[in-house]
């Protein structure tokens, strides 16, 4: 499939379409809730596992639930906007965000915290595809759509950033639980907003939504990671070998019937385009590298360094700030150099600062840390932003909805392997730490659970046997967070390697006059 399919002579009249910067800014609202809902998470762990008590395992599977239902639903959501319409999907998954925000602010139990997360999870995959779509079909001229999508880049980033300032400002002043109500008020603009300002947009000739596809992709995605985060957490076992080799089975049958189906659900012919799969593997691999580092980060800040939440979220500024503005310049960067240049040095920038991470220390300065944080956001934002610019101008405009949900399926399946894989090795590595002298068992089995448990159990303690097991807990969580870093820097550097080659040749589009 090439980009010429995006050339027709009707493409023209849409190019001007009244409104939609003002639609677009209404979108972004939905990118920002997702993303502050990503974020604000790992600032409120703390307190969440001093109220709800989980255990490691179950911290874990709070984190990254919530990444795993959508990795699983995306596709299916995406081509469900293609065929009902993506503005009213839009609108839907937004009430049903802000309804389900309710229940995990609510939460009494880590069993219930699971389930809401993964219920969040199923109305922020209606969000996402439908954004890019709706993005892919309001701007038609190319350099127009890459600021517009430069702009949904970067409110991603900016919600990143956003969440652990508004969630350390909230956790400051009231319980852990505010920092999903925020969503509420985000969702109600958003849906009496864009009621009326977002068009309607779907596949003229959808076809039939094939329910037995989305059992499948759903099956099938949640198997594999499953796989992965256990074996990477406890090692091989049973229970992690079926569960792989039922996700793959799933997988492998759900390519097989869309290449037979006149209407797929997601048309892998799309992966022919070779940019269109080296920019949705980059993606993968990126924020594999990157998120399970992310997650640990604020508990560094917090339970290592002692800062308050509003200290720690501002801590975290410079990647976003970094990661804004790269957004706004990468599409013009790509076209003046090109797009292999510009994701790979992206690539390779964050690798070389979570490569400077593997010196972490309990008392490492502000400076390296805030430095290290600004790089990993340029970088990040560079490659994100160009590389959806490449995918969403890879396909046909009927299809927006499928492209965009296999870029998100990417980046929300890196995002639960990363947190499942680089979080099992920091969770590995805190574990196996030395209980000083004088720590009871039940406390020294509490400490060994989690930082957040070290720290909540040793108040029961002398002050000279406290000090002695939380200093000895934050060393064993920093070397975790050091061997994540230097894990996370490998992927990075080989997946620069890889966009370098995979990309070659590949160009964005030069504008309307094409």
């Amino acid at each position: 499939m090439t980009t010429s399919t995006l050339r027709t002579p009707g493409h023209t009249e849409g190019v001007h379409r009244p409104g939609r910067w003002l639609a677009l800014s209404v979108l972004v609202l939905a990118v920002l809730l997702v993303a502050v809902d990503a974020t604000v998470l790992g600032l409120a762990t703390p307190f969440l596992s001093e109220d709800l008590e989980p255990t490691g395992t179950q911290l874990l599977w709070i984190g990254d639930v919530y990444s795993f239902v959508i990795a699983g639903l995306l596709v299916s959501m995406g081509s469900l906007g293609d065929r009902v319409g993506r503005k009213k999907l839009l609108l839907v998954g937004a009430t049903a965000f802000g309804a389900v925000s309710v229940l995990n602010a609510y939460a009494t139990s880590p069993e219930m915290m699971i389930l809401a997360r993964a219920l969040l999870g199923v109305a922020g995959a209606t969000l996402m595809p439908s954004t890019l779509a709706l993005i892919r079909n309001l701007f038609h001229d190319p350099r127009e759509r890459s600021l517009a999508i430069g702009i949904w880049g970067a409110m991603a980033s900016a919600g990143a950033a956003v969440g652990p300032v508004v969630g350390g400002f909230l956790l400051e002043h009231f319980w852990w639980g505010s920092v999903f109500l925020i969503n509420l008020p985000v969702m109600a603009v958003l849906v009496l907003v864009g009621v009326r300002l977002i068009p309607e947009s779907k596949n003229p000739r959808p076809g039939p939504w094939d329910l037995p596809s989305v059992g499948l992709s759903l099956v099938g995605m949640i198997g594999v990671v499953y796989a992965i985060k256990e074996t990477a957490s406890h090692g091989l076992s049973l229970d992690a070998a079926l569960a792989g080799l039922a996700g793959a089975a799933g997988l492998g049958w759900f390519v097989r019937r869309q290449l037979t189906l006149p209407a797929p659900l997601l048309d892998m012919r799309l992966f022919r385009h070779r940019g269109f799969s080296a920019a949705v593997l980059a993606d993968l691999l990126t924020i594999l590298g990157l998120s399970g580092l992310v997650f640990f980060l604020s508990q560094f800040f917090q339970l290592v360094q002692g800062r308050q939440p509003l200290e720690a979220g501002l801590a975290e500024l410079p990647a976003a700030v970094g990661a804004v503005t790269a957004g706004l310049v990468a599409g013009r960067a790509a076209r003046r150099f090109s797009v292999r240049s510009v994701v790979a040095t992206g690539l390779g920038a964050v690798g070389l600062a979570l490569a400077v991470l593997t010196t972490l220390g309990r008392t490492t300065g502000y400076p390296l840390l805030g430095a290290s944080l600004l790089v990993v956001g340029v970088g990040a934002g560079l490659a994100f932003t160009v590389t959806a610019d490449v995918i969403l101008s890879s396909v046909p405009k009927e299809q927006a909805g499928s492209a965009s949900a296999v870029s998100e399926t990417a980046y929300e399946l890196g995002a639960a392997l990363g947190i499942a894989v680089l979080g099992s090795i920091v969770t590995g590595v805190y574990r196996d730490f030395v209980t000083p002298a004088g720590v009871p068992g039940p406390t020294a089995a509490a400490a060994h659970e989690s930082l957040g448990g070290a720290v909540e159990a040793s108040t029961g303690l002398a002050p000279g046997t406290a000090n002695a097991l939380v200093g000895a807990a934050q060393e064993a969580f920093v070397d975790g967070l050091s061997i994540a870093a230097g894990v996370g820097a490998a992927v990075l550097l080989a997946t620069a390697v890889a966009a370098w080659f995979l990309l070659k040749g590949q160009r964005l589009e030069d504008g309307s006059g094409h």
